[in-house]
């Protein structure tokens, strides 16, 4: 029978439950379709880099489906009881390995590091196992290539500077032992005169392609390959340098210095320094064969503890949208501004992460993190709150999953609605920020007449005190006058007319809220203000609505496989405002606070003696 699945509706879509073995096992009858995400990276996330490395077979830097299916199989084909796999126990017990061909190497290798009463092989005993293998070889290989050293440190160099002429000189022998098979092939094996000539119309050099492909130097039957200095020497010019630092490395520390190279010369090089090159071609890259069983060991203890958790944060994100734990692309909590931002992810290049995690619609706040010479990129993501104070250059503090703190500092912003009631006030703050910015514009404008005229008066009094005297003032000219009033004039005059406007529009909405009944008066102020507020709070709703986590994630290069939304309730829970604790006193006089003049209450006063005047005269 097939399996039956379970899902659960989280973020907008349904999400499969993985809560026993069964589940993970029945993972590869899933549609893929219905997977979170089909592949996640090795690095950048909060997981286990050992076991990631183990899943990820063929080393690019990501994991896929089928690497992780491929470890779950791998797994339970190792197990007595594929139950362990739901356990998440801090390693594998010896009685659950499978005692046949696949797990008695396994079975060998634990006994040879379990104690007397113990059963359960921990991950770190199996890692200490394989990592002391892995020195052990190690130490080995350094033993054996101290006899494969001819030349000691310069060894290496030597069988580089082989390397590089190697092919170049094997064809020059061949080329000779052919001109002594047959005295016609010396001709035919040379530069031919169709060769030659065709480089004569082309620009040359010591580097030109068509030069290096002719022959190392003059083939003969017995030919030898020169080996001088000098210019002249007879070697081909394009291999002139290579050869002379094959000679420098090679030759002469292993020959001796000669004015040639014999083909036995050559033979003999090449034997003496075969020994490092088999050498090196031998170091280990990780265990050696006869160890493969203690890795096998490790990889499974690590997959007993972490596929089950994996799974739950790759083919659903069940640690996230439950917040039974932090998903695995969630790196630690940003404080700033009085909030906390839970959903923080690590960032490599923020300009080019940036260009694809705008499109999540989330308000995202870019932090580069310092502490003790490390730095780390992260996103955060604000979620409550307004962005009034957010922006660049502001400090706050970021921990990490293992509790570290960073001092993190605001570089970037991608702005983005975070609330309604952001959106609500949004036009109002607007609306002030203007008004400042324009008054502050005037009384800038006129505190820098008002020093002009004060720099101009202290300047004729220092004239008068020097006994200088001051310059008279220019008269203006008739026609220049007559234009002034007019000017002013018609200053006034436009002043007049749109305090004039505004007076008019203050009594038709005053008058307007008198005609109404005193309950329908908070009805059509509250109009107003929705009427104000209501296009920024529509456009605000829509957004919210679609913020999509997709895109934060594909940016880092996950690819993510579902619309992985993030609702206005769900989303308010990731962030988290700055609260009172339960039961704590508060005073709410403040010592220091302004002294204001009670205008409120004027204000209110004047509106009741209006209100009452206009209703008794009508």
């Amino acid at each position: 029978m097939p399996h039956t699945f379970r899902f659960f509706r989280a973020g907008g879509f349904d999400q499969v439950r993985i809560d026993t073995a069964a589940d993970l096992l029945a993972l590869k009858e899933l549609d893929q379709k219905l997977w979170v995400a089909l592949s996640c990276p090795v690095k950048g996330i909060e997981f286990d880099t050992r076991t990631l490395a183990l899943i990820d077979s063929d080393n690019d830097g990501h994991i896929r489906a089928p690497e992780l299916l491929a470890a779950i199989d791998w797994a339970a084909a190792r197990l007595n009881e594929p139950e362990l796999l739901a356990q998440q126990l801090d390693g594998v017990p010896l009685s659950a390995i499978r005692n046949d061909e696949a797990g008695a190497p396994l079975i060998a290798a634990a006994k040879g590091l379990l104690d007397e009463g113990q059963n359960i092989i921990s991950v770190y005993a199996a890692s200490a196992a394989e990592a002391e293998y892995s020195a052990r070889a190690l130490a080995a290989w350094e033993v054996a290539g101290s006899a494969a050293k001819p030349l000691g440190d310069a060894t290496e160099a030597a069988c580089a500077a082989l390397a590089d002429v190697r092919d170049k000189l094997n064809d020059f022998f061949v080329r000779c032992r052919l001109a002594a098979f047959d005295t016609r092939a010396g001709d035919a094996l040379n530069a031919s005169d169709d060769a030659l000539k065709s480089l004569g119309a082309a620009a040359l050099s010591s580097a030109h392609a068509d030069i290096a492909a002719l022959p190392l130097a003059r083939v003969d039957a017995g030919a030898t390959v020169p080996l001088g200095a000098a210019i002249d020497s007879g070697i081909n010019p394009a291999w002139a340098s290579r050869m002379a630092a094959f000679r420098e490395a090679a030759v002469v520390p292993l020959l001796g210095a000669r004015a040639a190279l014999t083909e036995s010369d050559w033979l003999a090089i090449q034997d003496q320094l075969v020994g490092f090159v088999a050498w090196q071609a031998a170091k280990p890259a990780g265990l050696p064969p006869e160890a493969d069983a203690v890795r096998d060991l490790e990889r499974l203890a690590r997959y007993v503890r972490d596929l089950l958790p994996l799974a739950n944060n790759f083919v659903a994100f069940r640690d996230f949208y439950t917040h039974q734990g932090k998903g695995t692309f969630q790196i630690g909590t940003l404080f700033l501004d009085g909030r906390s931002a839970e959903l923080c992810v690590a960032v490599n290049d923020a300009a080019k992460h940036a260009s694809l995690a705008g499109l999540s619609r989330i308000c995202l706040v870019y932090c580069d993190c310092v502490r003790n010479g490390e730095k780390l990129t992260i996103a955060a993501a604000f979620t409550a709150g307004d962005s009034d104070q957010l922006m660049v250059g502001r400090n706050g503090v970021f921990y990490d999953r293992q509790g570290r703190d960073w001092n993190a500092s605001i570089t970037k912003l991608v702005e983005h609605p975070i609330s309604l009631r952001q959106a609500f006030w949004s036009p109002y703050k607007k609306l002030m920020r203007m008004v400042g910015e324009q008054l502050q514009k005037i009384a800038a404008s006129k505190a820098t007449a008002v020093e002009g005229k004060l720099a101009e008066t202290a300047l004729g009094v220092g004239k008068k005190v020097d006994g200088l005297p001051a310059a008279a003032p220019a008269k203006p000219a008739a026609a220049q006058q007559a234009f002034d009033v007019g000017k002013f004039a018609g200053i006034f005059a436009a002043i007049g007319l749109a305090v004039g406007a505004i007076g008019t529009a203050l009594a038709a909405v005053l008058t307007g809220l008198l005609a109404l009944k005193w309950w329908q008066m908070p009805l059509a102020i509250g109009g107003l203000m929705l009427m104000i507020s209501g296009p920024a709070m529509v456009l605000a709703w829509f957004k919210l609505r679609s913020r999509n986590l997709g895109p934060i994630l594909d940016a880092n290069g996950w690819a993510v496989n579902a619309r992985a939304r993030i609702n206005i309730p769900f989303g308010t829970s990731l962030t988290q405002l700055a609260q009172l604790p339960e039961g704590a006193e508060r005073a709410l006089t403040d010592p220091y606070a302004e002294k204001e003049r009670p205008w409120k209450t004027y204000a209110v006063i004047a509106v009741i003696v209006f209100i009452a005047a206009a209703w008794w005269t009508r």
